[in-house]
């Protein structure tokens, strides 16, 4: 094969993250040499991201429906569960860019704009990694500058301490996952996640029949990714690099590294460690999928619990964040299924959940910029008389909220029924029920704050908060997406199920 025919065979699965590439020398060049357009960086990167994110779209650079190839020497899987965890990730950039502009914090400084670019192109590899090494490297892309963002506000002490924070406790769990994919490529000689499969199954495995070696192997990657999604119990790091961050890094966190955590936890476990692989006559599937249960259940109560009794906007949504992260593990612990439908309803529901909590999300932290910005201050308590203050920011945060707590007409109603509906068809109805009564609790905590928004008087109502363009802008657009997903959810379903479905093909061992 040619150089000209391998690249024009192999650039589609990169298209995104050539881009994004291309975006960030941009980005460097302007703000070094054109210091009076530091102000139109933002739009530019918000733009560019925005337009990458069709990149999935043109034909030819798309991959075909059921499709799932490797490319680039099998670092990557080009397949359409990567191209709608690519798309949310970009406009997750894209909004971020977009509502940092008028941030005091943030706005003005171009280097900003930059890291995220790069983070952005981290997540994007890490949604599409096919290969161990390839996946460690992406992960450290998305999580190395997210560090120095947690930390960007050097006037902030409170900023500093979440930036070491988020560092120490990153680099600890970014060291336990390393151990624990060096020790499956030590038992395989592989790196390729289905290649390990095979090899972990193989009559020549150095294992031989001893699963406790691949326990612990598949032990440390859980607590490392564990790490990454900020599930129970290793979120400890979670409220406070929430409220010391600028609070568009915490939007930004929230949503961009844990959605391609997701993507990429879910093809670990299915590609790695399937029914199929069994050791002294134990499926390690049993093993995993026990733990990832009680991390789901353990989320999802001790985020609503801890979220009831929190005071700070910022932190009360990092609480939030972890159940959130407890009730797509649900989805992720329906993959024990065998069968072949039930599996592809499982990573469906967790793509489209990602995808309405990433635009659900970013819509409430807006308004958590713009509040803040006005009234100088994160305490729930301070929302009081906001409908009077700004009618619109009321509505638009009332509808992101109402998305987390699944309601309906939002789009968190049939992120949470999709989720459900799999755990029930993967036998785990008892773990569906445990998200229903989380579900319960969380509405708590949410209407509250809706509550606080629209009854409770307030000591500022008679001045106006006024909404800047760049915010206008993203209110307009996750509003819209929150609700067209909750009104007509079929098209990015159906979407994640033919993405899913070419995945839930591809778990059979030593598939090239």
């Amino acid at each position: 094969m040619g150089i000209l025919e391998y690249l024009s065979a192999n650039l589609p699965a990169i298209a995104p993250e050539i881009g994004l590439t291309i975006l960030a020398m941009v980005i460097l060049l302007v703000d070094s040499y054109r210091p009076d357009a530091k102000s139109n960086i933002g739009y530019l990167a918000a733009i560019v991201m925005a337009l990458l994110a069709i990149t999935p779209f043109i034909p030819g650079w798309s991959p075909a429906m059921g499709e799932s190839s490797l490319k680039w020497g099998g670092m990557i899987r080009h397949d359409m569960l990567a191209s709608i965890f690519k798309v949310m990730i970009l406009f997750a950039g894209s909004i971020t860019s977009l509502m940092a502009v008028k941030d005091s914090a943030v706005g003005q400084k171009g280097e900003f704009y930059l890291i995220i670019t790069i983070s952005t192109l981290g997540a994007s590899l890490l949604a599409a990694s096919a290969d161990i090494v390839m996946l460690f490297v992406a992960l450290e892309t998305v999580s190395i500058p997210l560090y120095i963002l947690a930390g960007f506000s050097h006037s902030d002490a409170g900023s500093a301490e979440s930036g070491l924070k988020y560092f120490l406790f990153g680099s600890f769990a970014s060291a336990i996952l390393l151990y624990g994919l060096s020790l499956l490529f030590g038992f395989t000689g592989e790196t390729q996640l289905t290649a390990i499969a095979a090899s972990l199954t193989s009559s020549e495995s150095i294992l031989g029949t001893n699963i406790l070696p691949a326990l612990a192997a598949l032990t440390l990657v859980i607590v490392g990714f564990g790490f990454k999604i900020s599930a129970a119990p290793f979120h400890f790091w979670t409220p406070d690099v929430y409220e010391g961050a600028p609070t568009p890094v915490t939007a930004f966190i929230s949503v961009a590294s844990k959605a391609a955590s997701f993507a990429v936890l879910m093809r670990f476990f299915i590609g790695v460690f399937p029914d199929a692989v069994q050791l002294d006559g134990q499926s390690v599937q049993a093993f995993w999928t026990g733990l990832i249960t009680v991390m789901a259940v353990v989320s999802m109560t001790l985020g609503n619990v801890l979220a009831l009794r929190q005071e700070n906007m910022k932190r009360m949504l990092a609480y939030s964040s972890i159940a959130q992260a407890g009730y797509a593990l649900v989805g992720v612990a329906a993959l024990q299924s065998v069968d072949q439908a039930v599996m592809t309803s499982a990573i469906s529901s967790v793509a489209f959940y990602m995808f309405m909590y990433t635009f659900s999300n970013l819509l409430v932290f807006a308004g958590v910029i713009l509040f803040s910005e006005a009234a100088g201050t994160e305490k729930i308590s301070e929302y009081a008389g906001m409908q009077r203050r700004s009618p619109w920011l009321a509505v638009t945060m009332t509808i992101g909220l109402l998305s987390l707590a699944g309601i309906p007409p939002a789009a968190g109603f049939f992120g949470k029924f999709f989720l459900f509906q799999a755990a029930v068809q993967a036998n785990l109805a008892g773990l569906a029920i445990i998200g229903v009564l989380n579900s319960i609790v969380a509405l708590y905590y949410y209407l509250l704050v809706i509550k606080i928004m629209w009854v409770d008087p307030g000591k500022d109502e008679d001045q106006a908060i006024k909404i800047p363009a760049p915010l206008a802008w993203t209110f307009g657009i996750t509003t819209i997406v929150v609700l067209l997903l909750g009104v007509v959810p079929a098209p990015i379903i159906g979407w994640a199920r033919d993405g899913a479905a070419a995945v839930a093909q591809a778990v059979t061992i030593g598939l090239p």
